[in-house]
């Protein structure tokens, strides 16, 4: 137990108060970082499976770590430099022990299936998860912009050139294609070479994700008919932004339609004023 006016540890924290002050079903909470690593701690906990009791207690559990690496995505700090040195000034009350950089970098390494399965618990938490809606895309990642930097990179071989339309230029490297929700969360990703077909990548990747009654919203790059009854079988409610063609077309059939209305109504009012200015046959 802590003592009013001390500190209290993460671990400390955990264990004196049950386990349903920190279950977050729904609702709104608190947008304040310690609860958030309590909360991500006890989940934490709860997920991931248990290591084998060691005969030395480690000064920093795997649920702590990965703790700490769950927060230091959602707070977005790419540097394990500049975290630590964050984790030290505002986090110390709750991590005591926190290891220098090249001891974390190798405890995350060993942890990245742990971090993995608790983003999916936080994701399969979420509420956008059950959201009925889908937004598909991709975008390009360049890896290299010289022709050196190509045949010295480590993904010589893997990346490729492609085009991207929406910049109308040519890039060395991969294209992201991501399956999010409403709100933007990730539900699948595939990242393939520049140069591999969109349908193809799309279709391997939707494979994995149930899309049953789902609605489906993809950029003009995956039109198609092919794609459509790809869709289809995956019973899905495909809808797209229109291309400048299809745009087109709409535009010259309503045209299309507003003149033979047009004429029809001027062949009507003719019609009609011919037939009011007739004269009467006289009797004979």
């Amino acid at each position: 137990m802590t003592l009013p006016g001390q500190t209290a540890t993460l671990r400390e924290l955990t264990t004196q108060a049950p386990r349903s002050e920190f279950s977050a079903p729904t609702g709104r909470v608190t947008a304040d970082l310690d609860t958030l690593l309590i909360a991500l701690y006890v989940l934490a906990d709860e997920v991931l499976p248990r290591r084998p009791r060691a005969r030395r207690r480690p000064r920093i559990t795997d649920a702590e770590l990965v703790c700490l690496a769950v927060a230091q995505i959602l707070l977005d700090i790419p540097s394990e430099r500049h975290f630590l040195r964050f984790a030290i000034v505002r986090l110390s009350h709750l991590f005591p022990y926190l290891p220098k950089q090249p001891g974390y970098n190798k405890r995350m390494r060993a942890l990245a299936p742990q971090i993995v399965r608790l983003l999916n618990a936080v994701a399969f938490a979420s509420p956008s998860w059950c959201d009925k809606i889908r937004l598909l895309g991709s975008t390009p990642v360049p890896c290299g912009s010289s022709r050196e930097t190509v045949k010295r990179s480590q993904f010589a071989g893997y990346a490729a050139y492609g085009y991207c339309a929406s910049h109308s230029r040519y890039f060395w490297g991969f294209r992201l294609y991501l399956l999010c929700a409403s709100d933007g969360m990730p539900i699948a990703f595939e990242l393939a070479p520049a140069n591999a077909s969109e349908h193809e990548v799309a279709a391997e990747m939707l494979a994995r994700v149930d899309l049953d009654g789902y609605t489906v919203i993809a950029d003009k790059g995956f039109a198609g008919e092919e794609f459509e009854a790809l869709m289809a079988e995956l019973r899905a409610l495909f809808l797209r932004w229109a291309t400048a063609k299809t745009s087109n077309h709409a535009s010259a059939a309503s045209a299309a339609s507003a003149n033979g209305s047009n004429r029809s109504s001027t062949r009507s009012k003719a019609s009609s004023r011919s037939n009011n200015t007739a004269p009467t046959p006289c009797p004979a």
